[in-house]
């Protein structure tokens, strides 16, 4: 019986009982879920927010140390949750097929961000979509939220907010894709590094990892996870602006291609460097890094402010 270690949020279980479901399929092992409360669970029940929560890894560090200390076998995170610096003992022995990765928008009477008059109350507890939401220029108030799919979409419901800007994927996992007014064009708001995609982590030792890769694994999404974390670990190091970074693995005229497009913002959406690069899928990292060296160099170390480096909410 495999022990999976999961947040106690419906999108969390819900996504780590795919991982286990699946895993039972490819593999005949049974499994059980653990919940396992989070420090950003506790700091969202209390209402605090994410720039004042206790920084990178507030969703994931319960599930390591609770990996380490023998409770579970197997942690399975949002991926975009995962800080970029690996943790020693533990293997990231999977990423499984990704879901779209795009962000959504929630609003009222069923309008799009374009339709919302100016003035309306969007909600949103991501620096990088807040920055990326004053630079559309709309005219919005962006408004900081915190707390799961049903509270948020019920402050829309309420009256209390306008509309609410989500990942589609978490929507999608938990059968509310209906919900959404407008799916967001990369164009307008690039995602979170990594965002739609899962994280499934293993203690280093031992072959359970590789029982992990070989009935989880999806190549394409590693690929293109390893490109979005590169930027972000490079641009963190140099820069605290938000950042948004979507990545794909693409036919090109001989071989496939990795495409990648990555956006950092000043935190109020005045000041971007957005640039894009292509490379070889085996070299994700390496096109990541020096897209990202690129855009340090091209004044995103400037983009200085007090928002979160996290883009995670």
């Amino acid at each position: 019986m495999i022990r999976i270690g999961t947040r106690a949020s419906l999108l969390a279980t819900t996504q780590s009982r795919w991982v286990g479901e699946r895993l039972r399929q490819k593999s005949g092992l049974e499994f059980e879920l653990v919940e396992i409360t989070t420090d950003g669970d506790r700091s969202q029940a209390a209402g605090t927010s994410l720039a004042e929560a206790s920084g990178t890894g507030v969703f994931v560090n319960a599930l390591r140390d609770a990996l380490l200390d023998g409770r579970i076998d197997v942690a399975v995170h949002s991926l975009k949750d995962l800080p970029t610096y690996a943790h020693e003992g533990i293997l990231l022995a999977a990423i499984p097929p990704r879901e779209d990765p795009r962000d959504v928008v929630v609003a009222r009477d069923g309008l799009t961000l374009g339709e919302l008059p100016v003035g309306s109350k969007v909600g949103t507890g991501s620096p990088r979509r807040a920055a990326q939401l004053h630079a559309l220029g709309l005219g919005l108030e962006v408004t900081g939220i915190r707390g799961n799919v049903d509270t948020r979409i019920g402050k829309v419901r309420s009256g209390e907010y306008d509309a609410v800007v989500l990942a589609r994927a978490g929507l999608a996992r938990i059968g509310r894709l209906d919900e959404a007014t407008e799916v967001l064009d990369p164009l307008q708001m690039l995602p979170a590094p990594g965002q739609g995609a899962l994280a499934v982590e293993c203690l280093a030792e031992g072959d359970l990892g590789e029982v992990l890769a070989g009935a989880l694994d999806d190549r394409y999404a590693r690929a293109a996870v390893e490109a979005e974390r590169a930027v972000l670990a490079t641009l963190e190091g140099g820069c605290s602006a938000p950042i948004g970074a979507l990545a794909e693995v693409v036919e090109g005229e001989d071989e496939e291609e990795l495409w990648v497009r990555a956006v950092a913002l000043s935190p109020d959406g005045v000041l971007t460097v957005r640039m894009s690069a292509s490379g070889d899928p085996s070299d994700a990292a390496g096109v990541g890094t020096r897209l990202a060296d690129d855009m340090l160099a091209d004044g995103a170390a400037g983009l200085t402010g007090t928002a979160d480096k996290r883009q995670n909410a």
